[in-house]
C-alpha cells in the first residue's frame, strides 16, 4: 500500500510545530583598529566587563575598557590573525582557567595551557580569574603558621596560613630565595604552593623549576608563568590566574600559598595595557587604578571560617625597589594593602648576612598569634636585642673605646644572635633545630663561642640533637608547647654538647719579624743574598 502525499505533509506539519531551537543571544561587533595585543571594537554595546570576547579561529579576547561607542580588548593569544572588519562575539562568560588537583606538579600559562611537555591537562572545574575577595564575615582570624624553615622569619616576623606578607628590596637580595626556602620547607605540611613567575626570564624560570624538583616540592606546587617575551596582557592575567587556582583549594577547605614574583612588573604590564587603550595616565604614568589592582588580587588572601570550609590561602608578594626606596609609589601602595613587610637590605646582604632581613624596617601584623607556643617563648626580647646591638654598633665604630662590661657583655651578645641568623639557601630547618639554636642564642649559651664558630657549632649541635636527643626534637616538633621541663630539658642538651665539644678561638699564625738594615730598608733572607754567590760557583 502506497504512502500518500497528504500523509507526508501532515508530518513535516507536525514536527515542525514541535521544534523548540534554541535562541542563542549574542552581540556581534567588528574590529575597527588591532595592534599591540590591543582590538577596538564597534558595535559590542551588551559588552560587560572582562567579558571573554570570540575573535574566531580559536582566537579569544578580554574585554578591557567599555567606551561609549567602542569595545578597547586585550588579545588573549596570538593577535596576527585578527585583521580590520573582522566580525567579533561575546561569549557571556568572564575570563576563567582550568583549576584542580591536575594542575599540581605542572607548569602552566596564565591560559593554563602546559609548558612542561608532560601533555594535557585533565580538569573538569574552571574559575574566573577576577571575582570578589570574601567579606569580613566569611574570614577568620589568622592563628596557624606556615613555617618558612627561615630561622629570621619564623622568629621575629612569623607568617600564619591567611596572611598577606610582603617582600620587598632592590633586586639580587635574596627575595624569591625566600619564597622558594617557603616551598621547599611545606613538604608534608598539606600546603598546595603555586608560583607565579611575572616578567621573568625563561632561564630563571627554568631553574626555579629544576630546583623545585630536585627537593622534590614540584609534588605539591604548581608554576604559572609569563615570562618576558609574553605579551604585557598576560603578565598582567598571571597573578590573577594564579589566585584563582589557588583558591580552589582554600574553597574546599584545604590550605595553600601562592607567590608573586613580582608585583612591580606586574605593574609596569598594567601600567602598558592601560597606555595602549589610551586610559589616562596619572602619577608617574601609571592608571588611576593601580591601587585598585592590586588590592582586588590580594584581599583574596584570606583565612575561611568553618561555615566557609576552613581553608586558607596565604599570599607572598615581591616588590622590586630602586635604591631601597621604600617610599616610592607601588612600594606604599602594596606595603598599605599588606600584613606586614620584609625588607631585604642590600648593604646586608654585600656583608655576608644572609637573609639580608632589615631588623628595624620588617614587621609581622599578625605578630605572635601566628607563631607556635614554643617558639614565642624562645624568642622573647630578640628582636629587641638585635635593634640595640646594631645602635651599639654604629656608635662603637666612632672610636667609643671606653665601654662598661654590660655594654661589652650586650655587644658579643648581638655579634652571635646576627651570626647564628645567618642560613644557606636551599636549606629550611625544621622547627625542633630553629628552637634549638635560638634558645642558646637568647639565654646567653653562645655567648663564650667564638664568633667564627658559631657556624660550625650549630652544625655540630643539629647533629648532637639527631642522635643523643632524638625524642627531645621529636617532642618540640609534635607538641610545639613551651614547659619548664622543656626548657630544663634544652638547657642540659647543650650544656652537654659544649662539655663533649671544645670551641676555641683560631689565632693567626704569627708574622715572621722582617730584619732591618741601618738603613732602615728590609734585608733580604740569607737565601737569596747567597743567590749570587752560587751563579758565580756554577760558572767556574
Amino acid at each position: 500500500m502506497g504512502v500518500r502525499s497528504s500523509d507526508i505533509t501532515q508530518i513535516i506539519k507536525e514536527q515542525l510545530r514541535r521544534y523548540e531551537a534554541p535562541v542563542v543571544a549574542a552581540d556581534v561587533g567588528t574590529v575597527v583598529e588591532i595592534g599591540d595585543g590591543i582590538a577596538r571594537i564597534y558595535g559590542l554595546a551588551g559588552c560587560l566587563a572582562s567579558e571573554l570576547l570570540d575573535f574566531g579561529n580559536d582566537v579569544f579576547g578580554l574585554a578591557f575598557n567599555l567606551e561609549e561607542d567602542t569595545v578597547s580588548a586585550i588579545i588573549l593569544g596570538d593577535y596576527t590573525k585578527i585583521k580590520e572588519d573582522d566580525q567579533v562575539k561575546t561569549t557571556g562568560r568572564i575570563v576563567q582557567v582550568p583549576v584542580g588537583d591536575a594542575l599540581v606538579g605542572r607548569v602552566v600559562d596564565p591560559l593554563g595551557v602546559p609548558l612542561d611537555g608532560k601533555g594535557p591537562i585533565q580538569t573538569k572545574e574552571s574559575r574566573k580569574v577576577d571575582v570578589v575577595a570574601p567579606g569580613v564575615i566569611q574570614r577568620k582570624n589568622v592563628d596557624t603558621p606556615v613555617q618558612t624553615g627561615v630561622k629570621s622569619i619564623d622568629a621575629m616576623f612569623p607568617i600564619g596560613r591567611g596572611q598577606r606578607e610582603l617582600i620587598i628590596g632592590d633586586r639580587q637580595t635574596g627575595k624569591t630565595a625566600v619564597a622558594i626556602d617557603t616551598i621547599i620547607n611545606q613538604k608534608g605540611q598539606n600546603l598546595f604552593c603555586f608560583y607565579v613567575a611575572i616578567g621573568q626570564k625563561e632561564s630563571s624560570v627554568a631553574k626555579i623549576v629544576a630546583t623545585l624538583e630536585e627537593h622534590g616540592a614540584m609534588d605539591y606546587t604548581t608554576v604559572v608563568v609569563a615570562g618576558a617575551s609574553d605579551p604585557a596582557t598576560l603578565q598582567y592575567l598571571a597573578p590573577f590566574a594564579g589566585c584563582a587556582m589557588g583558591e580552589y583549594f582554600r574553597d574546599s577547605g584545604k590550605d595553600a600559598l601562592v607567590v608573586y614574583d613580582d608585583l612591580t612588573k606586574h605593574a609596569w604590564a598594567y601600567r602598558t595595557v592601560s597606555l595602549l587603550v589610551r586610559r589616562p595616565p596619572g602619577r608617574e604614568a601609571y592608571p588611576g587604578d593601580v591601587f585598585y589592582l592590586h588590592s582586588r588580587l590580594l584581599e583574596r588572601a584570606a583565612r575561611m571560617n568553618d561555615e566557609n570550609g576552613g581553608g586558607s590561602l596565604t599570599a607572598l608578594p615581591i616588590i622590586e625597589t630602586q635604591a631601597n626606596d621604600i617610599s616610592a609609589y607601588i612600594p606604599t601602595n602594596v606595603i598599605s594593602i599588606t600584613d606586614g613587610q620584609l625588607f631585604f637590605e642590600t648593604d646586608l646582604f654585600n656583608a655576608g648576612f644572609r637573609p639580608a632581613i632589615n631588623v628595624g624596617l620588617s614587621v609581622s601584623r599578625v605578630g605572635g598569634d601566628a607563631q607556635t607556643k614554643v617558639m614565642k617563648e624562645v624568642v622573647r626580647g630578640m628582636k629587641l636585642q638585635l635593634q640595640q646591638y646594631r645602635e651599639l654598633a654604629a656608635f662603637t665604630q666612632f672610636g667609643a673605646s671606653d665601654l662598661d662590661r654590660a655594654t661589652l657583655q650586650q655587644l658579643r651578645r648581638g655579634e652571635r644572635l646576627q651570626e647564628m641568623l645567618k642560613q644557606p639557601q636551599y636549606q629550611p630547618l625544621s622547627l625542633d633545630r630553629e628552637v634549638a639554636i635560638i634558645y642558646a642564642g637568647t639565654r646567653g649559651l653562645l655567648d663564650d663561642v667564638p664568633l667564627n664558630k658559631v657556624t660550625q657549632f650549630e652544625r655540630d649541635l643539629y647533629r648532637f640533637m639527631d642522635t643523643q636527643y632524638r625524642q627531645l626534637a621529636d617532642t618540640i616538633r609534635n607538641d610545639k608547647k613551651w614547659s619548664k621541663e622543656l626548657d630544663a630539658a634544652l638547657r642540659q642538651m647543650i650544656e652537654e654538647f659544649k662539655k663533649a665539644h671544645s670551641y676555641s678561638e683560631e689565632k693567626p699564625a704569627p708574622a715572621e719579624p722582617q730584619r732591618r738594615q741601618q738603613d732602615g730598608q728590609p734585608r733580604q733572607p740569607a737565601q737569596a743574598q747567597r743567590a749570587p754567590q752560587r751563579k758565580q760557583e756554577a760558572k767556574a
